[in-house]
């Protein structure tokens, strides 16, 4: 592409991901178009000002969020929105259920669950500090929705195979709602975008938005 020099594309991984991510890593592979993806805290109140100041810093024409990511990515304003198997119903859960992590021994069950990755990951603490700020969080993705008036453009992509739109963590339905019913492709994959989808779907969807750049 052409005129690309000063183009860059901000990626906002899922919970448990960082800088090391599969998905960023395959897409800086085969484009030319620098995807940056910093490990940001698990408080989505640190979060939000990071991620708010890698914004202001990169001026990225194109954000990308992945699962839990989306929420902080859908609430960033002025760019076009690219989202892999958006989580955006984890937060609702998060902060409705933050009260069970008082319980002595929750916190610890769920770090078996969600078992931290080595490498340069986000550590996921899973007490009641860090997760029940995330309705504020959401409803600020929630304000930057087209049904709430916002202008960016948004696109997600769903896996037909996500075992987490079994429990609603992921919503279909509820993208439809916020953002309209022809703004999103089902793959035949799972939650975790595989790499065969990656090349055949992601990498040119990316690349047609920033063509009209």
């Amino acid at each position: 592409m052409e005129g690309t020099k000063n183009i860059k594309i901000l990626y906002v991984h899922g919970m448990g991901g960082g800088k090391d991510s599969r998905i960023p890593a395959i897409l800086n592979e085969n484009i030319d178009i620098p995807v940056i993806v910093r490990t940001y805290s698990f408080d989505p109140e640190i979060a939000n000002n990071q991620i708010s100041s890698w914004v202001e810093e990169l001026h990225p024409a194109l954000v990308i969020g992945e699962s839990l990511g989306a929420v902080h990515a859908l609430a960033i304003k002025g760019v076009p929105h690219i989202l892999v198997s958006p989580a955006i119903n984890a937060a609702k859960f998060f902060s409705r259920l933050a009260f069970l992590t008082l319980i002595p021994g929750v916190p610890a069950l769920c770090s078996i669950i969600w078992k931290q990755r080595e490498g340069d990951r986000q550590q996921m603490i899973f007490d009641y500090q860090h997760t029940h700020k995330w309705k504020k969080y959401l409803k600020l993705a929630e304000t930057n929705s087209t049904k709430n008036g916002g202008k960016d453009l948004f696109y997600a992509f769903f896996g037909r195979y996500d075992n987490y739109r079994k429990w609603g963590i992921v919503s279909i339905r509820r993208w439809k709602k916020m953002y309209g019913n022809d703004t999103y492709t089902i793959y035949n994959g799972t939650h975790f975008m595989e790499e065969e989808y990656i090349h055949s779907l992601l990498i040119p969807k990316i690349l047609d938005i920033l063509v009209y750049l």
